[in-house]
């Protein structure tokens, strides 16, 4: 992704409250919500994406496991959350040519 097209935390966070669907990719502790909730939690005050406030979140891992900084990310048993787990490659292609059909 070209860097002139990337905006910073700061500068995307307000619009997830006006966001429909917001696809993750690959990412856990960029977008733990306990940063942001728990005081007591090893990462809180970290900067982070609010993804959890956009209507729907789609986070592709590869599994359930935890980030680097080994917490557990509330965002993933929100139930505006569905993960789709697996190769992220593979499944942004197929998100892709499904999407593609439907257009």
């Amino acid at each position: 992704v070209p860097y002139d097209v990337v905006l910073e935390m700061d500068e995307i966070n307000d619009d997830f409250a006006d966001t429909d669907v917001t696809l993750v990719v690959g990412a856990n502790d960029t977008i733990n919500s306990a940063a942001v909730d728990d005081p007591n939690s090893i990462i809180a005050g970290m900067p982070v994406l609010h993804v959890w406030e956009s209507g729907q979140v789609i986070v592709l891992k590869r599994t359930m496991g935890s980030g680097y900084a080994e917490v557990d990310n509330p965002v993933f048993f929100n139930e505006n959350t569905g993960m789709l787990l697996g190769d992220a490659k593979t499944t942004c292609d197929a998100l892709n040519m499904k999407v593609s059909e439907l257009l």
